[in-house]
């Protein structure tokens, strides 16, 4: 018996859990009324071969042969083209600038798996103001749910768990009073990938999806063994948001789906690079996808796991499940699980495609995978198509990939709400970064950064120190720092740090920030040097230096420090990162997450 659907709430949520974002805003400008002449349209389920299609207002008004051009509308000879309903990622997880580089690469929504509920709200009145067309938009599950130490833990934020069966009703309300679009429950021991993560029981995965049922809500289940999908499905998830990698599809698997009217987003491209293999990589050699990718996106597409034995199998077995659950009819929808090894955001996408392909599905069926299915599947009635009323998301490409799905890289133009994104300023941005990155800094040579001896924040070479908040992700501490007497090892000066860590998101700080680099947040090779060295002393709290690299995106790395009533020496390797310092973005003295007020002191900082 097929299940039924649950219809999303208007409310849309975003997370940025980032200290800086990458690059500038705007990169758009409004348009005139928009006339495509001529093109191939693939419309979300058909291929319409010489279409045009009429935009105004940022919608989509007309879609047929010989339409007249408005007055002052702008006309484009789509003659030889493709255009299609703006991509949609169906599993991202969003940090820093995540959204306005998925909608270079055409991809226009992105589903995230895993987010901040209290940004979202900040981000969410964005949208809603209209102030977001130069970025994708973003539907969202909040908080995922997980046990205790369990999957999702063990990024730095601090989220709410469950162990109580009793407790499932109360628990997916509080997600939905967040703002949560739907419930993402992990089901995952950790154990196919050497890990021991703790994990919700079979029984309380059971209670958490009937209780987001019995608020009309989807409930969608991280898996990554072929028991732990079975087990989810037969509890009544309403789909996958990962495929299993440790054996060959069970007996019936693909028959069971398409009796319940499951849905699957396989992340194919993560799976591949899980098996040792860099999903993404061969991304690297397409220059219709090469120009538009920032430094960090390029070296993520490079990385992949560390390969497990069998594990190129593994991936084997994903592909195979995919051919039957497509044979059998179940609804697939391309999803990149952005931005982890191998993947980028929008960039990542395209090759999710071509896998998919690879798997049995039609280039048709793969375009519609990354459309109308996962429009379809999580409820957004306004996009995901092209049909006279719904939202002018589009892409233009050349070449034909309802035959070659590759062409989907060949981007001419992407319009968000009939607006259109200026894919060439982005370009030079990401050309900008690339030129400036990876040299060794003038000055380098002894390490030393700064002593506060002149009575400044200021630094022998990069940026000087400046104050650094969360308000960047949406938070609200606060903070200040100054140059004040008294030393280490009997100095006249250090820097002193201090301020509040409020709750407003999970990964709080405040604190000083400095760059390697002329600009803020230039990466520079720091790598002939084993790691950051400093003093520090304060009310006995225990503090964070966080490091950027470039090579790990925009997610910091973090150790602790204890900042106790006597000066002490602490010498952090950047092998304690896991990282050689080749392509060091930023180092960052900060308080939090904990809530409250915080004080410390830093000097004698430099690298040795």
């Amino acid at each position: 018996m097929t299940r039924r659907r649950y219809a999303l709430p208007l409310a849309i949520a975003f997370i940025a859990v980032a200290v800086l974002t990458a690059l500038p805003s705007p990169l758009c400008a409004r348009q005139a009324p928009l006339l495509f002449r001529n093109a191939r349209v693939f419309d979300g389920t058909a291929v319409l071969q010489g279409t045009d299609v009429l935009v105004r207002d940022g919608l989509i008004a007309e879609v047929g042969r010989g339409l007249a051009a408005p007055a002052g509308a702008t006309v484009i000879d789509a003659a030889g083209r493709t255009l299609l309903p703006g991509l949609i990622d169906a599993h991202a997880h969003v940090f820093g600038d995540a959204l306005r580089e998925a909608v270079v690469f055409g991809v226009t929504t992105e589903l995230d798996m895993f987010t901040d509920a209290r940004l979202a709200r900040t981000l969410r009145e964005e949208q809603s103001a209209g102030q977001a067309s130069d970025r994708a938009d973003l539907f969202s599950a909040g908080t995922l749910v997980t046990a205790p130490g369990g999957h999702g833990t063990e990024y730095g934020m601090q989220i709410p768990t469950i162990t109580a069966v009793d407790s499932a009703q109360a628990f997916v309300d509080a997600r939905i009073a967040e703002g949560s679009e739907w419930i993402k429950i992990v089901y995952d021991d950790g154990k196919l990938f050497g890990l021991n993560w703790p994990t919700v029981s079979r029984a309380l995965m059971q209670a958490l999806i009937d209780a987001a049922h019995q608020r009309d809500r989807l409930a969608v289940v991280h898996v990554s063994t072929a028991a732990a999908a079975v087990e989810a499905i037969d509890a009544g998830a309403d789909g996958l948001v990962h495929l299993f990698t440790d054996v060959a599809p069970p007996e019936g698997f693909a028959a069971r789906l398409e009796t319940t009217g499951s849905f699957v987003i396989p992340t194919l491209v993560v799976l591949k690079s899980i098996s040792g293999t860099a999903g993404g990589g061969p991304l690297l050699e397409d220059e219709r996808i090469v120009p538009y990718l920032i430094p960090a996106s390029a070296a993520q597409l490079g990385q992949s796991f560390p390969a497990r034995p069998g594990s190129e199998r593994g991936y084997a077995y994903a592909q195979e499940t995919v051919r039957q659950l497509h044979a059998a009819g179940v609804p697939i929808l391309a999803g990149s699980d952005a931005p982890n090894p191998g993947t980028a955001h929008g960039a990542a996408l395209h090759r999710e495609l071509e896998l998919l392909v690879e798997a049995g599905l039609s280039p048709v069926e793969a375009l519609a995978a990354a459309t109308r299915g996962p429009a379809e599947a999580f409820g957004l009635a306004d996009r995901g198509r092209i049909a006279p009323g719904l939202r002018a998301d589009l892409v233009l490409v050349a070449g034909d990939p309802t035959s070659d799905i590759t062409a989907t890289r060949s981007i001419e133009g992407v319009w968000k709400g009939g607006v259109s994104i200026d894919r060439a300023a982005y370009a030079q941005q990401a050309a900008a970064q690339a030129a400036s990155a990876g040299a060794a800094p003038e000055g380098l040579e002894d390490g030393h950064i700064s002593d506060f001896e002149d009575g400044q924040p200021s630094a022998a070479f990069g940026t000087a120190w400046t104050g650094n908040t969360d308000s960047f992700a949406g938070g609200s501490s606060t903070g200040e720092f100054a140059v004040v007497e008294g030393g280490a090892g009997g100095s006249s000066r250090s820097l002193r740090v201090a301020g509040t860590i409020t709750d407003a998101v999970a990964f709080a700080w405040s604190g000083v920030m400095w760059s390697p680099g002329a600009q803020p947040m230039q990466p520079a090779d720091l790598s002939s040097m084993q790691g950051v060295r400093f003093s520090t002393k304060g009310d006995g709290g225990t503090y964070r230096i966080l490091v950027f690299a470039q090579s790990r995106g925009m997610i910091p790395l973090e150790r602790t420090f204890v900042a106790g009533a006597e000066w002490m020496e602490v010498s952090v390797p950047w092998t304690a990162f896991d990282i050689d310092g080749s392509d060091v973005s930023a180092v960052l003295f900060v308080g939090g997450p904990t809530p409250g007020d915080f004080a410390f002191q830093v000097d004698d900082v430099r690298l040795y």
